[in-house]
């Protein structure tokens, strides 16, 4: 079986009176170690596809399987307890908790998981100097750019040592040049660390470098080359 396997999976969202089917009977696969690109236009359901792999939410049908959890048969508390030691994320924004510095911010997960303090500030304090901010672990978010905002993301999103990683248009928010930079350091520390990545985008040219790229259109998968 695939690393993640996703059978017939559905989705709905309401607004108002109307029910939107979001996801339509998705089949998708994933192997170990992949680097796959979901790309499509805005509002096909790229994004309820990633947060539903990454059970950031539930879904109304069909299974999702990772490794050898299905996910749609635990709890919320055990779903957490799943994300926040096998899963990392990079969003569009970068999310970073303003009143905490970037140290606090990439230790956060570590924390979250009742890790011990001294690995997480050690793991944290590595990762920070990897993306290059080892001179900025002491600077809040409100004080960095908006590419080391992105970087501190990535980092926070390896603190864990995920099998997963998903990124939601991580240079969505970013000039050109300094996404092209995150999206470098991004893969560079995927490949060093063998971790799956599902990366969602509309850029083609991003797409083009990942292993795979998945088209979805109307919440299913279209074609993929």
């Amino acid at each position: 079986m695939s690393f993640v396997a996703v059978e017939r999976l559905n989705k709905y969202y309401r607004v108002g009176t109307q029910q939107i089917h979001v996801l339509r009977d998705l089949d998708l696969a994933v192997e170990r170690g992949e680097m796959v690109a979901v790309v499509g236009a805005s509002g096909v359901g790229k994004s309820t596809l990633l947060h539903a792999l990454g059970g950031l939410d539930r879904v109304d049908g069909g299974s999702i399987r990772i490794q050898d959890q299905e996910l749609a048969s635990i709890s919320d508390a055990a779903l957490v307890e799943f994300r926040n030691r096998n899963v990392g994320f990079v969003f569009q924004f970068h999310h970073l908790l303003p009143e905490f510095d970037a140290l606090e911010n990439v230790e956060m997960p570590m924390r979250i998981a009742r890790e011990p303090v001294n690995d997480a500030r050690h793991r944290a304090t590595t990762l920070l100097g990897r993306v290059g901010l080892g001179e900025r672990l002491r600077h809040r978010p409100g004080m960095l750019s908006g590419g080391e905002q992105q970087r501190v993301a990535v980092a926070r999103a390896f603190v864990t040592e995920p099998k997963l990683l998903f990124a939601d248009e991580p240079t969505g928010n970013l000039d050109s040049t300094t996404g092209e930079h995150v999206i470098d350091l991004l893969f560079e520390m995927n490949r060093e660390r063998g971790a799956t990545l599902v990366l969602v985008t509309h850029d083609s040219e991003l797409a083009s470098r990942c292993d795979r790229r998945l088209h979805i259109a109307a919440g299913e998968i279209t074609r993929e080359d």
